[in-house]
């Protein structure tokens, strides 16, 4: 509720301020609780009309009784015979406002045999309920209702387009293909829940709300004008699955409203329908962004865009030749509504199925549409017949039509064959390995495909995206594969059973951001990859071109298949110590080994350790800051979200440079708190910093400075590891490079101010720092910033000093191989 605790009075003046400012809401007109005028003098107001005469009721009411109220009001004192009639009568309380044509109640002004002289606060009399029931059912059909805070931006805009003076009607917001999706979302809150189904049973059968919908949206006076959607609005119900009996008789399903109508009425009174019919196209061909959140996730609805659309048909030019439209035949086998297909020429040589029936319908449509307003006779580049519902995963290929069997079976026409696919990208759990209540998308990869498979490709049968490409693979073989996908198949560790079973030539292709693409959450590449299907060799590499989110080419990039190598966590398995945490200094996480996961990976105290942890000594200190600053020395973006960290060679043991620049990144980019424990993490010692007292711990500069205090006893595991190898503590101290020391000033500088605030925490680490200048916001999370403009200078310079250090220590991440370059 936007106004609350709050009386009448004050409620009429904030919603003349916050709606009305433009207007004069203080003219007195009779008995009238609120009016809505334009700028003129008392005198002139009886000569000209008023824009809106209103009933006000504080807190939370009946709109119906306040809107009775007001006529009552009005005919008792026959203020229209005083006063030009508004164009609008309404009622508003505390949370919304319902607003009426007055030309749509008039005539009860004027009923013969009534008692207009009753008291109209009294809800009680005969004459209130008789004047209730008339009013009712024409507040359902034609009133506006506006909820001040969920429908504010609306009802501002309505008050703009028609609060003219002159104006007779109603000026509607009009739906175009960048507002259809807002709408959609407050018909779900107002709509959805009156219509008469179970919408958890319907989803089972591929039946969506969205649906619904589109026929809403694309009619006139609640009648559907495209005959061809799966659902129609027919007055005052829906009908749905139209089917054909062996009889000849069509039969379909209906339901109705729960409410008579009423909330599908006032919803729709704000909007003017259908849309021009140049967006009907559009928006029918979008039916991909009405899938709820839940059945996209297991059906992986993904609708291609036009830009990656038009760029992939120019690869399969530059693969095939300029001619390949006349001289290779299309299959889209996860065609969705069809858009993949959109620029091809050669309906003759084109195929198109798709799981949902409902699409099916959308196709068909879009075709009859096109051949209608063909004007030179050319119409869509799709025949109906070679559009049909097929489950790629389930049905057998007998199910298809015939013409296409015919390309399949035989040996020469399957050459040129090209399958052109953006296939669902769903698989069976959602990749949060750090969240113990992740989902686990129950059954979306149990097809006939994952049972005949699963032997054959493993743990890849879990992805939808990977059953299509092995059965195109194993079905139809030596055609022509184009298909757009995230890179496992190229270099998920989990693929590697599927790489060695999928034995393709790599043709050409291109990648892309995925948030470039509708639907999908993430930032990572989605590629477009041609294939010849003709069982060569195994995957090892392949080279894409590189395309931003413009569709601006930005380079090349080789993305590896990591079968042979082993990766930076077999690598650091070498160094773990999860066995006792005695002269422990903290513990770092470990997760994964590609850039997806780097957010996981972060240095804590020992108490607080995470899931997947090895605790840190003096004896792996080096390691695991090596470890830690190579994951994090490079940013992760989209296009390296998948690229593999690996077991780096020997070189980097020489390298004492590279370790301690590696430390010092460290230093500074951890999240250790003193709250957990004692911070051994300092990185100066008392007196370069002006510190009040001691500090609990100097363990990290008697380090680096040489002075290392053993542990009196290691544990076992420890002792074994190290018994054979140099120690990475030494009785030297660690000589930093030039990038380096430059960090370590920019950091005294902010510890050396840190301790000159009054009751500073003496053993605060970085974390503290941040957490005493920044604080929090009212959720607990800290803020992004201070108003302590010198600790943002100096933060500030903290952070340019890692960055130059980190470009240090970049180049040494390919050399010592961590990363393929």
């Amino acid at each position: 509720m936007k106004y609350q605790n709050i009386r009448e009075e004050e409620l009429k003046n904030k919603v003349a301020q916050d709606y009305f400012w433009m207007y004069d809401c203080t003219k007195i007109i009779g008995n009238v609780d609120f009016a809505v005028c334009i700028h003129q003098t008392q005198e002139e107001l009886a000569d000209h009309q008023a824009l809106l005469w209103a009933e006000v009721k504080k807190g939370s009411s009946d709109i119906y009784k306040s809107m009775v109220q007001l006529i009552l009001t009005i005919g008792k004192a026959r203020t229209f015979d005083k006063y030009l009639p508004p164009n609008m009568l309404g009622a508003f309380d505390s949370e919304k406002m319902a607003l009426i044509l007055y030309h749509d109640i008039h005539d009860i002004f004027y009923m013969n045999d009534f008692n207009w002289n009753i008291t109209p606060s009294n809800h009680n009399t005969k004459e209130f309920k008789l004047i209730h029931e008339k009013v009712k059912e024409i507040i359902n059909n034609n009133a506006l209702l506006f909820n001040f805070m969920d429908d504010e931006k609306e009802l501002v805009k309505f008050i703009k387009n028609n609060f003219i003076a002159q104006n007779s009607g109603l000026t509607k917001t009009k739906i175009d293909k960048n507002n259809f999706m807002i709408i959609y979302n407050k018909w779900l809150l107002h709509v959805k829940p009156t219509i008469a189904v179970n919408w958890d049973i319907a989803k089972k059968s591929n039946i969506i709300d969205g649906d619904f919908y589109l026929a809403d949206i694309l009619s006139h006076e609640n009648k559907t004008l495209k005959d061809k959607l799966y659902v129609l609005l027919k007055k005052d119900h829906y009908e749905l699955d139209r089917k054909l009996s062996d009889s000849g008789f069509f039969s379909h399903s209906h339901t109705n409203f729960k409410d008579n109508q009423i909330a599908h009425n006032q919803f729709w009174n704000k909007y003017e329908r259908p849309p021009k019919e140049e967006y009907w196209d559009y928006i029918v061909e979008r039916r991909d962004l009405l899938v709820p959140q839940d059945v996209r996730e297991r059906k992986g609805s993904f609708f291609t865009p036009q830009i990656w659309v038009e760029l992939s048909q120019k690869y399969l030019t530059d693969v095939l030749g300029d001619n390949w439209q006349d001289e290779y035949y299309v299959w889209d086998c996860a065609a969705g509504t069809g858009n993949l297909l959109a620029g091809l020429t050669n309906k003759y040589h084109i195929w198109a199925s798709t799981l949902d029936k409902q699409d099916v319908d959308v196709m068909h449509d879009r075709i009859d549409t096109m051949n209608k307003n063909s004007v030179h006779g050319n119409g869509s580049s799709l025949l109906k017949e070679h559009v049909f519902q097929f489950d790629f995963l389930n049905d057998d290929f007998s199910k298809l039509p015939k013409p296409l069997q015919d390309i399949i079976n035989n040996p020469e026409k399957r050459k040129k064959l090209v399958v052109y696919i953006n296939p669902p990208y769903a698989e069976t759990a959602k990749n949060d390995t750090k969240n113990k209540n992740r989902i686990n998308k129950r059954g979306v990869s149990f097809t006939k495909v994952q049972k005949e498979y699963s032997d054959k490709i493993g743990i890849a049968t879990k992805e939808l995206f990977a059953q299509f490409l092995t059965r195109v693979f194993d079905k139809i073989p030596n055609a022509t594969l184009a298909q757009f996908s995230k890179l496992k198949i190229v270099q998920g560790p989990n693929f590697s059973k599927f790489r060695n079973y999928f034995k393709v030539k790599f043709k050409k292709g291109f990648v892309c951001p995925s948030n470039s693409f509708d639907n999908v959450n993430g930032k990572f590449p989605i590629g477009f990859m041609i294939w010849e299907l003709n069982n060569q060799k195994n995957i090892q590499h392949i080279k894409c071109d590189i395309f931003n989110e413009k569709a601006e080419m930005k380079g090349k990039k080789k993305f590896y298949a990591y079968d042979k190598n082993i990766f930076i966590t077999d690598w650091f398995r070498k160094f773990h110590n999860r066995v006792d945490n005695t002269s422990c200094i903290g513990s770092i996480a470990l997760y994964g080994s590609d850039f997806q996961h780097n957010n996981f990976i972060n240095i804590y105290n020992v108490i607080n350790h995470p899931n997947r942890w090895s605790y840190i000594s003096q004896q792996n200190l080096i390691q695991s800051a090596i470890y830690f600053a190579v994951r994090k020395c490079i940013k992760a973006t989209w296009l390296n979200d998948r690229d593999q960290f690996l077991h780096p060679n020997d070189e980097w043991q020489k390298d004492q440079e590279f370790q301690n620049n590696c430390l010092a990144f460290t230093l500074f980019n951890n999240n250790i708190q003193s709250k957990y424990g004692t911070n051994h993490w300092i990185p100066f010692t008392e007196k370069e910093v002006n510190a009040q007292e001691k500090f609990e711990s100097n363990f990290m500069t008697d380090f680096m400075h040489g002075k290392p205090k053993p542990p009196s006893k290691l544990p076992r595991m420890m002792n074994l590891l190290f018994e054979d190898q140099k120690p990475y503590y030494t009785s030297e101290p660690l000589k930093f490079s030039k990038a380096a020391t430059v960090v370590f000033e920019a950091g005294k500088e902010l510890w050396k101010y840190y301790h000159k605030q009054p009751n500073c925490n003496v053993n605060a680490a970085l974390y503290d720092m941040r957490d005493y200048f920044q604080g929090r916001n009212l959720t607990g999370k800290m803020n992004p910033k201070s108003t302590n403009e010198t600790y943002m200078i100096l933060i500030h310079n903290l952070r340019e000093a890692l960055n130059q250090l980190a470009e240090n220590i970049e180049p040494k991440v390919y050399q010592y191989e961590f990363l393929k370059q």
